[in-house]
């Protein structure tokens, strides 16, 4: 059991970090750093790689492959792999423990299978040269493994009871977190597009407070990287489309979640992660606005894609907990075992 735990523990920390290192490789343009899949230029590693690489710069300098590039696409694939594995090695604990565990198997089974849906989509990432239908798809199903996680880990750990009455808040919620995803996935659209940068000001955009857009061209899902599904180039009218949309939504999950996490942050068993949630919500903020004015730097943009995560993580703790409203502390039994 101790190991079973030690294995979800270690699995969840490497999932928030592969989401992390997934924004560095994404902003760093290194998604093409090995073109092929799942080795780099049919090679384990880029060092036998190296004069494909070296011939690939030549051909284009400031193309996407780079030695740089290459080994953070490919430290990026050792990490999922490994994450993989530990997956494997607790769901099979988790199918040997189940009567031990007291807990159905079904969770853990459910992340194997998104874990390896995951590594598709990784792989179709490369194939399909960054299509931004399959990164932002790539990106969400990421943040889905870290919910599962969030929740599986969750299961693990003690915490104190929550009162009975609270269960009215479940509902807002589970709505709170549909309504973050909603935001993700427009995260998502706004990077893969290369659209951060599409309103410079703020609080309006392009010095208006609804600019010229073009919503059609922005959200046309089946097209390539840069391009209309017509083969033109992406229109400026469409990117801002992007980032508009995804900048004002981003004031409905801010008042939503932060009205929830103000209600509960003095309820016991909840008082921690309701905390936790203002200061994310107040740090997605800084660094959202700190993206626009200083032009993406790439240690914020960073921080910002590592502050979404950190709102799922922290989202589904709370959801959690108000589903455990009313009965024993959770985990109490086990830790004692």
């Amino acid at each position: 059991m101790r190991i079973y735990r030690r294995l979800v523990f270690l699995a969840w920390f490497l999932t928030l970090d592969l989401i992390m290192f997934g924004a560095f490789v994404r902003l760093t343009d290194s998604g093409l750093g090995c073109p092929d899949w799942p080795g780099c230029y049919g090679h384990f590693s880029p060092l036998g790689a190296h004069e494909s690489i070296r011939q690939a710069l030549e051909a284009m300098p400031y193309g996407p492959v780079s030695a740089f590039q290459a080994w953070v696409e490919m430290i990026h694939r050792y990490a999922g792999a490994f994450l993989g594995m530990l997956i494997i090695a607790f769901t099979v604990l988790a199918w040997r423990l189940r009567q031990t565990l007291a807990r159905s198997p079904a969770l853990a089974t459910a992340v194997l299978g998104l874990v390896c849906l995951q590594g598709a989509f990784g792989a179709w990432t490369v194939t399909h040269r960054l299509m931004p239908l399959v990164v932002t798809t790539h990106l969400v199903l990421g943040m889905s493994l870290l919910a599962m996680m969030t929740w599986l880990a969750a299961r693990e750990k003690a915490h104190d009871p929550v009162p009975a009455a609270l269960t009215s808040g479940r509902p807002w919620m589970v709505l709170g977190l549909a309504v973050l995803f909603l935001q993700l996935a427009l995260g998502g659209w706004v990077s893969t597009n290369y659209a951060a940068l599409a309103c410079m000001d703020f609080p309006t955009c392009h010095g208006a407070w609804v600019p010229p857009m073009d919503f059609q061209g922005g959200f046309s899902l089946l097209r390539s990287l840069g391009q209309q599904t017509s083969g033109e180039p992406i229109s400026q009218d469409a990117l801002t489309a992007i980032h508009w949309t995804h900048r004002n939504f981003a004031l409905v999950v801010l008042a939503l979640l932060g009205c929830l996490a103000w209600r509960w942050r003095r309820v016991p068993g909840l008082r921690g992660p309701a905390l936790l949630l203002l200061a994310l919500l107040a740090l997605q903020l800084i660094t959202g606005l700190t993206t626009i004015f200083f032009q993406w730097p790439l240690l914020i943009a960073v921080m910002h894609n590592g502050g979404a995560a950190g709102l799922v993580l922290v989202s589904v703790t709370l959801l959690w907990r108000l589903a455990q409203a009313g009965k024993p502390p959770s985990g109490s039994r086990r830790q004692d075992a």
